[in-house]
Order: C-alpha cells, then structure tokens, then sequence
C-alpha cells in the first residue's frame, strides 16, 4: 500500500511516476470507503485525482498556493496534506471540513463554499506576491460550471489585463476528449511554451515591420493569416484573446501527459489556462453512472450504490417542487428560475412538466434575478428557486432591480436555516436580516408543509411587489397537505397555544420547539402563548399591541442571525410605536460563523433547544406567577 506512506506533499515527491497510477487506484478507494459512511462530496473528487497528484507532485505547496473553487473537490488535497486520518470525521461535528478550511492546514490557502471565487482570489495572490517581491506559483483551480459566473469572467478580464504570472486550471468535467487531444495540440503547446519561438515570433514581426513602404502591410497579411491558422487549431482562442497562453484539452487521467503539459506550462511568464478534461464520479461506476446524484451523497452501500436514507414524510424542497407544478397547471403566468440547482431546488419535475417555463440559468445568481424582474415586467410569475446562502449574492440586483420596481417576483428560499454538515459557507442565516431591511418586499416562513403550500399560493396572487418565502432542509411534519389552497391574509399570525403567563414569537422550524417549551412550564404553573409568526414581515402589528396591552413578556425564536433579525424587527416595532418597558428577549443565530455538524448540535451550540427556552422564560416571569 502506497498510501499509508503518504502523510505529507514531501511523501509523494519520493515515488516514481509509474507508482502514482497505483496511488491514485488507492485514492480513490480510500473515497468509495469512508463517503459509504460519513457521505460527502463523491463524484467531484473521484474525478480530480490524478489532477491533484499531478499538482502536489510538480509543485510546491504551501509555497505555491493551490486555491480551489468552491472547495468540494479538495478532498484528495486534503489527504495529500496530512489530514487522511481524520476522514472518518467529515463532515461531522469538530471533524473535519468538507470544504477547504484556512484553520484546518497550511495547506489551505482560501476558503470557498460558494463558486466562481477562485480566480479573484489568485489574482490578489498574485500582485501580492508581485509588491513584496515573491517568487511563488499561484494556481486556481475552477470548473466549467464556475466558469459561467460573472464574477470569474470579472476576474479573467482582468487578469488578462494585468498580465501576471498565475496559472487557471480549468476542470472540465462536462465534455468529451476533443479529437485533437494528441500530437499536434501538444506540439503547439510545446511550441507557445518556448521562449526561444517567442522571442523569435517577436524580432520576426519587428522586422517586417521596418521594411520601407510594404512592412505594416506584409505585418496585416502575416497577422492575418496567423489568426486563421490559429482559430483552425487552437480550442482556446476565447482564452487567448483576453491575453492568456491556452494548453489543452488535456486528459485529466492521463498522468504522463497531464504533468508535462503543466510543466510546459509553467515555463509561460504570464497568464496561463491549462484546460484538463476530467471525468466525474470516475473509478466508481455508480458516480460515474449519475454524477448528480453522486456529486454530494448521504452514506450508501459501495457494493449497490443504494443511499441509505431513512423514510420519512417528504422534504420540503418536494413539497415545493410538486406545488410548483401544481400551480403551474393552472396558470401559465408561472416561471421557474435558478442558478445552477434545478434537482437541489426541486425542479427537475417542473422542467419535464414545462420545459418551455423553466430556466436553469447556470451559476448566476445576479443574472437570475434581474431576468425574473424582467419576466415579472412583462406581467409573468416568476418564482426564484434558489439556496439562501447563494441568494446572498445577489443582493443588489434583489434591492435595485425587484424591490425598489416594486415587481412581482417570488422567491422560494431553500436552504433556510441550519444545513448541517456543509457548515458556515452554506447556512442560511442572513436572510431575515438583509431582507426585511428592503421595502416592498414581504417575508414568510411556514410553520409546517402544508403552510407552505398555502404560502406558495399567497404569493401567486399577491400582486402588490415582490414576496418570498424560506424553507428549511429537512423532512416536513407528515401533516396532512389541503387540497384546495386559500390565500393567507400578509402580515397575520395565529395563535398555536394559549397563555397569558408569556409569549413565545416564533418562526418556522422553531414552533416545536417553542410549543415543547411551553408544555413543560406548564407543568411549573406558567402558561405561554406560542404564536406562529409566520409573517417576518410585516409583523403582525395588531397582536403585538395586544401582547404590550397584557403587558406579558415576550421571547423571540429564530433560526437566523440575531443581528438585524426577526427579533430585531419586534424591539424596533415597540420602540417606532413609544411603548416602552416591554420585556422583550431575542433567541437566535449569534454573532459568529457556526460550524458543520448535525443540525441538531447546531441548535444546541446556539441555544435553539427547549431547555433554553424554559429557562429564559423563568427569568423573564414575576416569580408569583411560576407555581410549583
């Protein structure tokens, strides 16, 4: 075994290149094994093993910095670097990170949970090295799919611009090995790599250009006819315009050939996109079968492949997903848009309902909503399916570009709250606080499946401005979904339990915990009201003054960030109205990045528990009224 020896980048250096096509045979059943029980990040990383190899083997890291996209597919960089022994703890509470983590290694040089990041940040390396007189590599790594984001084409003009030193490695993992993956693509790869022919194509061009009367124009021809052979044969002419020095396609499984061309590649003084095609999932014929399935996957059987999930009533995604194409039935108003997550957003059943009327419009969250303030412009429904941690990206176009036109868009908020084990990059906290702060804008959060079917509904015939509604990632309740769907009158709560002792606002997944609270005080004599404030905003001004008018103590439970929070919104309320001496509690998110682990030891880090609750709620009640 080779990869017991293996602890350090160094290890690898002292093994010949005919013992990493074994090692990487290792790699990736070391993979298969520990995801079959702590699950993860599979078919991404299956498909980078040779190209991580070949990285760590050629250069230096953490003198060369390696900056990953997104960070996903770091798994085997993470072994390479001395983390192989903490694999049974991906993912897990303290274990390791399923992303790349600065605090986690030396070795991990930016963090990134979200895409298209990578190439800003090389370039920042990059001149950094440049002023303080550095001598290292800068290599990020991005693929096909984070290429599509705005912000990697922001960077890789300027990049082009600025002329660096700094290599783009570009993980293709969609497109077959182009026919001219051979002799004469690594001939002129050779070639572009070689500053002898540099040179030389430069004092060419200078010297025709000194020639009396006839030189520009016998440059023109030479340019000319240099650009036709070089739009002929080079596959990266898009990369070489911005001002960059293209090689590939490159098979990203082909060892040999994959180390040389990023050892041509290097020798280029300048900004350089080494295109490496890859193949997901590659080496577990599961993966490689459905590598979207298989691109982030709960334990399973290696044997079958089958994921062991537990049965349960449907996640709320699904709820969504099947409302969706429900509603789309009966009206043809309804589109659906997201950024890259049709099957994470539950939308793959919408887009074979109604191919015409979904919209997958790749890693672009920017564009997506300013398209669906446009869609709603012109008198359709969009509905903006799309994570809460992603949402935040485009926050500008959301406040300039929707709500500021007061238009009639819908976002369906996945992801909101919690996500467990893919941590901090990927919680959806934030939400409540950056939305609420926008006008026009109205925010809801169901209590259970079926509300959030009727939630759905409400904001289909709203047509007074934009309006969203948050989910969590987890199963529903199991309660019984209505058929016929009502709207639900914006701004109102209900009152789930009665109790004039002191008063529980809580938000979606919260109200278990809030009513399982209450029924153990109940059990001390104290009786809380539990209110569904299903409403973040508006807020239910009417049963606010109610509560001030019973001047009973009230406790705010959210599943976000404390700061500027649904909490937040209550304590402006009664101080905007001049009603002071309220006792006003705010439970929530904290002010820090909380992170993977289980949901459940989330909530208990935090103090989302019931037994935190009872207790603010004996501190906040007149002892007469707590009776043994």
């Amino acid at each position: 075994m080779l990869l017991e020896h293996i602890q350090q980048p160094e290890d690898l250096k002292r093994l010949t290149l005919e013992q990493l096509e074994p090692l990487a045979a290792e790699i990736r059943q070391f993979l298969v094994e520990n995801l079959s029980v702590t699950g993860g990040h599979l078919a991404p990383n299956l498909g980078v093993v040779e190209l991580t190899l070949a990285l760590h083997y050629l250069f230096e890291s953490p003198q060369d910095k390696f900056i990953f996209d997104v960070g996903h597919q770091s798994y085997v960089h993470k072994m390479l670097t001395g983390r192989m022994d903490r694999f049974n703890t991906l993912r897990k509470y303290k274990g390791l990170c399923g992303f790349v983590k600065r605090s986690e290694s030396e070795h991990d040089v930016w963090e990134a949970g979200h895409s298209s990041t990578s190439l800003s940040a090389a370039m920042g390396m990059a001149v950094a090295r440049d002023l303080t007189g550095g001598t290292n590599r800068v290599i990020a790594m991005i693929g096909d799919g984070a290429l599509t984001g705005g912000m990697a084409l922001e960077a890789l003009n300027h990049i082009g611009h600025e002329q660096r030193r700094l290599m783009v490695v570009l993980n293709d993992n969609e497109m077959s090995i182009a026919p001219n993956v051979g002799a004469l693509s690594n001939y002129l790869a050779r070639i572009r790599s070689d500053r002898h022919y540099v040179k030389a194509k430069e004092e060419v061009e200078h010297l025709i250009k000194k020639i009396p009367a006839i030189g520009g124009t016998l440059a023109k021809t030479a340019e000319r006819l240099k650009d036709s052979f070089k739009y002929l044969v080079v596959p990266g002419i898009w990369f070489e315009e911005l001002g960059f020095t293209y090689f590939g396609p490159v098979d990203g499984h082909n060892l040999p050939l994959l180390m040389e061309t990023l050892r041509q590649a290097d020798k280029v003084n300048g900004p350089v996109v080494v295109h490496v095609i890859t193949r997901k999932g590659k080496g577990y014929s599961p993966a490689e079968a459905d590598s979207h399935k298989w691109h982030g996957i709960s334990p399973y059987k290696i044997e079958s492949g089958q994921v062991l999930k537990s049965v349960g009533p449907p996640m709320y995604t699904e709820v969504f997903g099947s409302t969706l194409i429900e509603m789309a039935s009966q009206d043809p108003r309804i589109v659906a848009v997201t950024p890259a997550m049709p099957g994470g957003s539950g939308l793959t059943g919408f887009a074979k309902a109604y191919p015409d009327r979904m919209f997958d419009v790749g890693i672009a969250e920017q564009h997506a909503a300013t398209f669906c303030a446009g869609l709603a412009a012109e008198g359709l429904k969009p509905v903006y399916a799309v994570y809460s941690t992603f949402m935040q990206r485009a926050y500008d176009q959301i406040v300039h570009d929707i709500c500021r036109a007061n238009l009639n868009v819908a976002f369906a908020i996945d992801r909101a709250g919690f996500v467990g084990p893919d941590g901090e990059t990927h919680h959806g906290v934030f939400d409540i606080a950056y939305l609420r702060s926008i006008p026009n804008i109205v925010v809801m959060m169901p209590k259970d499946e079926n509300e959030l079917r009727h939630m759905m509904h409400t904001a289909l015939v709203y047509d007074e401005g934009p309006i969203a509604y948050r989910y969590p990632r987890v199963s529903g309740l199991g309660v019984p979904l209505d058929e016929v769907l009502e709207p639900i009158p914006i701004g109102t709560w209900e009152v789930l339990r009665a109790g004039a002792d002191a008063a529980v606002l809580a938000v979606g997944p919260m109200i278990p915990i809030a009513l399982e609270a209450a029924e153990a005080l109940a059990k001390e004599g104290v009786q809380v009201r539990v209110i569904n404030a299903r409403f973040i905003k508006p807020m239910d001004e009417a049963m606010l003054l109610q509560l001030a008018k019973e001047d009973i103590p009230v406790v705010t439970l959210e599943e976000g960030s404390v700061m500027g929070g649904f909490g937040s919104g209550v304590m402006e309320f009664y101080s905007l109205h001049n009603i002071f001496g309220m006792r006003v509690k705010v439970i929530g998110v904290p002010d820090y990045f909380v992170e993977h682990g289980s949901v459940k030891e989330q909530y208990a880090e935090v103090g989302l528990t019931a037994e935190r609750l009872v207790g603010d709620i004996q501190a906040l009640v007149p002892r007469r009224r707590q009776r043994a």
